[in-house]
């Protein structure tokens, strides 16, 4: 990744798009100086991209896919599909997305519930943290967005299978894969709008005075083939709001 984007850098481009955290972090490494457009980056003002999100600084702006307080929905929404539940995993890549953790432990804690965290950097541990929590007793699970979790997505499925534990994913295309529930952002949409101030930025406008962009297109897709397989009745009212249903 680092030589790839170096070498994107050498050659000097007027402006780039990045796509995702890790992809992003390889960018801020090789450039303090070209353009960059960022779309796919969750609290990016948290985790120290931009200054703060009316006015970014430096060199990039973008569009951030997930705020913090969409923690809180993610727990709100598997609580609603599962009302049993008293405790929930958080699977995210070690040392991110900080902020969103503080959302989900919030709410929980004004439900009555647990929240367990599980910071992990690669598969093994993915494994491992799941295992540790995942045979108590009304458990669900949120999975965070990071490219180590979507690598790693057929083991996630097959271990929240196996403990019929509810779980909750980011993207469209993880409940569209296997996954109970998903509930985010529209990245095709994000990637139109980058296009905006791609265009801006090549007619003079500086990355430091561009508002980082909040998400404005949400998507829930509910997998009842999954459900029924975990003997979980999903209840009508989250089915009446789902933009897709899996039978």
């Amino acid at each position: 990744m680092r030589a790839v984007v170096a070498d994107l850098v050498a050659s000097a481009p007027a402006i780039i798009v990045a796509l995702g955290t890790s992809v992003l972090n390889a960018v801020r490494e090789a450039t303090n100086s070209i353009p960059v457009v960022f779309v796919g980056i969750s609290d990016p003002e948290g985790i120290g991209i931009v200054a703060n999100l009316a006015r970014p600084g430096g060199n990039m702006t973008g569009l951030a896919n997930f705020e913090p307080s969409m923690g809180g929905k993610w727990l709100q929404t598997l609580k609603e599909t599962a009302p049993r539940l008293t405790q929930v995993g958080v699977l995210r890549f070690a040392g991110t997305q900080g902020r969103i953790l503080k959302s989900i432990e919030d709410s929980a804690s004004s439900s009555g519930m647990k929240t367990v965290d599980c910071p992990v950097r690669d598969a093994p541990a993915i494994r491992t943290s799941i295992e540790s929590f995942g045979d108590a007793p009304d458990t669900g699970l949120i999975v965070f967005p990071d490219p180590v979790f979507a690598a790693s997505r057929s083991v996630i499925f097959e271990l929240a299978a196996k403990q019929h534990m509810p779980a909750i994913y980011p993207f469209r295309s993880d409940a569209q894969a296997g996954g109970l529930l998903s509930y985010g952002i529209n990245i095709f949409d994000q990637l139109r709008r980058s296009a905006f101030y791609v265009d801006k930025i090549l007619r003079g406008s500086r990355p430091a005075d561009l508002p980082v962009q909040a998400p404005t297109k949400f998507e829930l897709v509910v997998n009842l083939k999954t459900a029924k397989a975990m003997g979980l009745d999903i209840p009508k009212t989250l089915l009446a709001r789902a933009d897709e249903v899996i039978e």
